[in-house]
C-alpha cells in the first residue's frame, strides 16, 4: 500500500480544538483515525500527542496514512486529453462534453475517465457522475485517500453542485422554488425514471435567471443526487429541458440537452479551505 502524507497549518478558526476534533472536521474516516492513533501517525509540530491535546494557531499538523485500501477499476487510456478546469495534487475537475459517458462499461475507451487516464498516466477514482447528455464540471479523485472524504461531503450535502438549464416556456413558472418529488424507475422504459410515490426522496431547488419568448434559463441546485433528477423534476412541473430526448415530448432530432453543470463547491481534502470551481463558458 502507498503512504499518503498531508500537512496543514492550524488557522485561527481551528484554534483551541483538540486533535480528535481536528480529524473529525477533516472528515477522516473512523477506521483511519484509529490507525493514526495506534501508529502515532498524526503529529503536531512533528510530535505525537494525545488526541485530547488542543492545537493552536500556526501549529503544523502532519498526517501519514498507511491503510488506504483501493479496489479501483482500471480504465484504458483513450488517447484524448480532458478539458481541465481545476487541478491540485488530489483532484481534477474537468469539463465533460455532452454526449460523453462519465465512466466505461466493458471495453469502452472513450469516456471521461478514459480521458483522465490519458492525462494522468494511471486510472483516476470516480466521485460522482454526470448523465451522458449533460455537459459541465465533473470532479475526479487522483488518489484513493481523498475518495471517502469527498463521498462524505456528497452524503452530508456539503459538496454543492449547481446547474444551468434552458427549459420550455410553454407554461408559467415562479421565479424560484423547490421541487420535492420522489423518483423511481419507469416500469415501461428501463432507460427512464419517473416521479412515483414509492420512489426515493429527491429535492431540487431552482431560480429563474432569464426569460425569452420561448425558453427560460433556470439555475438549479441539487439536494439529492438521483439518476436523471433534474430532467425528471423539470418535466414533472411542465418545463422539460430543451433537447431532452427522454422527457421532452417536443424534442427535435439532433438537439443537444441544454443542461450544464457550472459550479462545484467543496472542502478540499485534508484542508479546512473551501474551493469554488466555476465553468467559464457561454450557457
Amino acid at each position: 500500500m502507498n503512504q499518503y502524507i498531508y500537512y496543514l497549518t492550524i488557522s485561527q478558526n481551528e484554534n483551541n480544538q483538540n486533535i480528535d476534533q481536528i480529524m473529525r472536521n477533516l472528515l477522516i474516516p473512523r477506521k483511519w483515525r484509529h490507525f493514526l492513533r495506534i501508529e502515532k501517525n498524526i503529529l503536531v509540530n512533528n510530535k505525537y500527542l494525545p488526541l485530547n491535546f488542543k492545537v493552536h494557531t500556526n501549529d503544523l499538523i502532519t498526517i501519514k496514512l498507511n491503510h488506504v485500501e483501493s479496489l479501483q477499476q482500471k480504465y484504458p487510456a483513450s488517447g484524448n486529453m480532458p478539458n481541465i478546469i481545476y487541478e491540485n495534487d488530489d483532484i481534477l475537475v474537468i469539463d465533460k462534453p455532452a454526449g460523453q459517458k462519465t465512466h466505461p462499461n466493458l471495453y469502452e475507451t472513450d469516456t471521461a475517465l478514459n480521458d483522465c487516464t490519458s492525462y494522468l498516466g494511471y486510472s483516476p477514482y470516480i466521485v460522482h457522475r454526470l448523465d451522458m447528455l449533460t455537459n459541465g464540471l465533473l470532479l475526479v479523485a487522483k488518489n484513493p485517500a481523498v475518495v471517502p472524504i469527498l463521498n462524505k461531503q456528497l452524503i452530508d450535502k456539503t459538496l454543492s453542485r449547481s446547474y444551468f438549464a434552458w427549459i420550455d416556456a410553454t407554461n408559467d413558472i415562479s421565479d424560484n422554488g423547490t421541487i420535492n418529488l420522489p423518483i423511481g424507475d419507469d416500469p415501461l422504459d428501463m432507460r427512464k425514471r419517473m416521479v412515483r410515490t414509492d420512489g426515493l426522496k429527491a429535492i431540487t431547488h431552482y431560480q429563474v435567471v432569464k426569460k425569452t419568448a420561448n425558453k427560460i434559463l433556470v439555475k438549479l441546485q441539487l439536494e439529492t443526487g438521483r439518476t436523471h433528477q433534474i430532467r425528471v423534476h423539470l418535466a414533472a412541473i411542465g418545463h422539460p429541458i430543451i433537447g431532452d430526448p427522454l422527457y421532452n415530448s417536443n424534442y427535435q432530432a439532433g438537439e443537444k440537452l441544454q443542461l450544464t453543470a457550472y459550479k462545484l463547491v467543496f472542502q478540499k481534502p485534508f484542508s479546512f479551505d473551501k474551493e469554488e470551481v466555476l465553468l467559464d463558458k457561454k450557457i
